[in-house]
């Protein structure tokens, strides 16, 4: 019997009668500290099938919409050449337009290659980036792929909104998008910055989520884990508002860690991604 997203049944599982694509990438070449981050998406997975499938919030069970495993990126030569795949990956699945392209990581920089498809198909792309780190080094240790440069190019085409950002280098302050960057200090004094983000954030929307955007209490499994980070119920809330506002065309989930407490993490990015499909099933454009 092949495997299936979170368990669920066969039928809710082939690519005829699924809405959602799902592909991982358990790449981690490129870290800096913390390694283990091509374990994450067989954590999550692991996670995934150790969920209750009925969502409480929307009252709706999210896995009939379908949810077909899309394979994985196994490309690891070099981060250039990862890259290169997941780009190709990406865009051999976005020509079937009824379907949600959705990855799971894999360090950060997996994200640059689905970022670049997408942004090729879809107009006005708004790339909204939760994360602990602002990740717009031009390059680094010698490669443009690398970890600390995944939104640098998304910066350069299309519109990035970032949200939690506690880390970066003064090198990056002259890369930071004017007006859309919320720092974590910022939100936690500002009762309004979910509204805040809604005005920056219009039409065709890209996520990428690295989970060190929440804070290390409730998510200390990641590479590079920042205290000050994000809470569960805000970003949900965040996270809602912009699928009910929006076209979210795509999104990402990146930087879960294996460690001896991963348990906890793996699981919150287990019930992330769920709730992001219970979103989409309830608001998407493409019903």
């Amino acid at each position: 019997m092949c495997r299936t997203y979170a368990g669920i049944p066969d039928e809710n599982a082939t690519f005829e009668n699924s809405k959602v694509m799902l592909v991982t990438v358990p790449y981690d070449g490129t870290s800096t500290w913390g390694k283990g981050a091509d374990k994450g998406p067989e954590l999550f997975l692991n996670a995934s099938e150790n969920m209750e499938l009925y969502d409480i919030e929307t009252d709706s069970e999210p896995f009939l919409q379908g949810v077909y495993l899309a394979g994985e990126v196994s490309e690891n030569s070099s981060p250039e050449a990862m890259t290169e795949a997941v780009y190709q990956k990406t865009k051999e699945l976005l020509k079937h337009d009824d379907k949600l392209f959705t990855l799971f990581g894999g360090e950060h920089s997996v994200s640059i290659g689905a970022i670049r498809a997408v942004g090729e198909k879809y107009e006005k792309l708004t790339v909204l980036q939760l994360d602990a780190h602002t990740d717009l080094r031009p390059e680094f240790h010698g490669s443009t792929s690398n970890h600390a440069c995944a939104v640098f190019e998304a910066n350069e085409k299309h519109k990035l909104v970032q949200v939690g950002i506690r880390s970066m280098d003064a090198e990056e302050k002259k890369y930071l998008p004017k007006g859309r960057v919320f720092f974590a200090h910022e939100i936690a004094k500002n009762k309004k910055w979910i509204d805040d983000v809604l005005d920056k954030v219009s039409g065709n929307v890209y996520i990428t989520i690295d989970l060190d955007a929440f804070d290390p209490a409730i998510a200390p499994s990641t590479g590079t884990p920042e205290p000050g980070g994000l809470q569960w119920y805000p970003t949900l809330k965040l996270l809602r508002k912009v699928f009910k506002k929006c076209n979210v065309v795509a999104f990402d989930i990146v930087e879960l860690m294996d460690s001896p407490m991963a348990k906890p993490t793996a699981f919150l990015a287990a019930k992330l991604y769920y709730k992001m499909l219970a979103y989409n099933m309830k608001y998407s454009r493409k019903k």
